[in-house]
């Protein structure tokens, strides 16, 4: 049994700010966004017409002044998102926010304001309103499952189950809700799940610890993390120095004699079928982490609307 863990809570824990964004990449998911609005991007047959037919009744060179608003509650996120949004349907608009990535509004509060080309801020407006609701349902619902764990110590993380495209976004609100993020991808931790160690013979005894064993061998300096469905599976992987011990599915009970039997030997992270009125409990275990997809796909969009001055 490894004795002392190369990783603490602390190590694991690591949360996307704005500046870790590819705004390049970002500037291309706002670039379909328009063409799918202004092109029919995605349809087999090309529009006849393109282009934003109502704005283009209304008058020319008309310059425009709104401000974004809070219909309800909620922690905004996305707000970086506004002005690439902005910049890609024409030169000269400016957005300024009036609160940051991760704060708590009520309803009425303003988020920002914005000026310039009118026709520029009538075509981009479903689509930056499009962004901040989504991202901003995200970190909302996450503060809500950040609030449920009170003071317990154990960590919420998210998950990869995420819109194809959209992971970094999602994950940036998970995080400015106040959650901490899980592996970004498939590079940045060795995870060995139940389904990579049915293929490789290695559910348990032996195997299992042979499984381990090589991916610290071969995987140096990233952390390894082994799925267990058992409290049989634990002993050989704890044998073999795993670093996190994700125990999938296990019942309250179950969960307290895997943190007991792991005893700070590695970090122990609880996943499956989480649900947001059992965390109060499950934050008593004494577990490290605690991950879950629902802030990401059980989430709803927030009420955000556009007022023009």
């Amino acid at each position: 049994m490894t004795s002392q863990p190369r990783y603490t809570r602390e190590d694991l824990c690591t949360r996307l700010q704005w500046s870790d964004l590819d705004t390049d990449y970002l500037r291309q998911l706002i670039g379909l966004a328009k063409i799918e609005d202004l092109a029919g991007a995605g349809l087999a047959k090309r529009p006849e017409r393109l282009g934003d037919v109502t704005t283009a009744l209304m008058p020319e060179n008309v310059r425009g002044h709104a401000r974004l608003v809070a219909r309800g509650p909620l922690v905004i996120c996305g707000l970086g998102l506004v002005g690439l949004t902005l910049e890609a349907y024409g030169e000269g608009c400016q957005f300024e926010a009036a609160c940051s990535d991760g704060d708590c509004l009520e309803s009425g509060d303003v988020i920002g304001t914005m000026q310039g080309d009118a026709a520029a801020m009538l075509q981009a407006e479903r689509v930056l309103l499009n962004f901040l609701q989504h991202l901003s349902g995200i970190a909302t619902e996450t503060r809500a499952y950040v609030d449920a764990l009170g003071t317990s110590g154990t960590v919420l993380l998210d998950t990869r189950k995420t819109l194809p495209g959209y992971r970094v976004l999602q994950k940036f609100a998970f995080a400015s809700g106040g959650g901490v993020n899980h592996r970004i991808g498939l590079f940045d931790r060795v995870m060995l799940k139940d389904n990579h160690l049915a293929v490789a013979g290695a559910t348990g005894g032996k195997r299992l610890v042979e499984a381990v064993a090589l991916a610290r061998q071969t995987c140096e300096g990233l952390p390894i993390e082994v799925e267990v469905d058992r409290i049989d599976q634990i002993e050989p992987v704890l044998e073999a120095g795993a670093d996190i011990i994700l125990l999938d599915n296990f019942t309250t009970e179950e969960l307290q004699s895997a943190v007991e039997r792991i005893d700070g030997a590695a970090c122990t992270e609880a996943s499956g079928g989480i649900q947001l009125e059992a965390l109060s409990e499950l934050g008593q275990l004494g577990l490290d982490f605690i991950s879950t997809g629902a802030p990401v796909h059980q989430s709803t969009w927030k009420d955000i609307g556009l007022d023009w001055e």
